[in-house]
């Protein structure tokens, strides 16, 4: 089985929900951005918890955020994995790298990690925040590419940010100050243009309906297929 789970930010607790011990050898977690665990090798805690995560009998697979280590990532040679692009960070963790499409159970998955920082002015470059947070040109262009190689047609959208339709509606629903960005755009674009079953983000840490066909996801586990 797969399922889907918002962002985890590097706290265990996240994945130590009873419903994840019933998991095995066959079953996939998906995380739609900011994983986390990723950060700091010299922190014992981090590498205690990447230990633990690599006992898992389930396979993990994390969507980037706005909030990881790119540095650490980007470091890792990419990997063709279940049909696209991704970085293996353990035999049964994977980073799924930005525009490509992965097939899981006969289900096509596209994936487009990255966002901005709303507190990038609290952060230190190459410390704790990096520009490589959003999607450059090459990556947005392979998204596309892929996509056409679908002939547009794919069965589930995971992302980190959400398309500028669904910040909308939470801004009317929350009032709350949202920041509308050129990958927003870039996303609602492919909204119009691409015929998919499900679109899954994690980036406002909220647990949502959106619409039928767009779920904006935090603490729940999501089961998909």
């Amino acid at each position: 089985m797969i399922y889907i789970t918002g962002d985890t930010h590097g706290d265990i607790s996240c994945l130590k929900n009873p419903k994840l011990s019933k998991l095995g050898e066959k079953d996939i977690l998906i995380i739609c951005g900011d994983f986390g665990f990723i950060w700091n090798p010299k922190d014992p805690k981090e590498q205690k918890n990447l230990e633990w995560l690599k006992k898992r009998k389930y396979t993990i697979c994390f969507v980037d955020g706005a909030h990881e280590n790119f540095e650490i990532l980007n470091s890792y040679t990419p990997y063709r994995w279940k049909g696209g692009n991704a970085h293996k960070i353990a035999d049964n963790i994977f980073h799924l790298m930005r525009g490509e499409v992965f097939t899981f159970e006969g289900k096509t998955f596209f994936v487009m990690g990255g966002g901005e920082s709303d507190d990038a002015y609290m952060r230190e470059n190459g410390v704790s925040w990096w520009e490589d947070e959003l999607p450059n040109e090459e990556e947005l262009k392979n998204g596309v590419a892929n996509l056409n190689d679908t002939e547009r047609n794919i069965n589930y959208i995971l992302t980190y940010e959400a398309p500028t339709i669904a910040k909308d509606i939470l801004k009317q629903r929350t009032n709350q100050d949202i920041i509308i960005t050129p990958l927003n755009t870039y996303l609602q674009q492919l909204m119009h243009n691409v015929d998919y079953m499900h679109w899954y983000f994690g980036s406002l840490h909220i647990d949502l309906n959106i619409s039928k066909k767009m779920t904006a996801v935090f603490n729940e586990f999501i089961q998909v297929s």
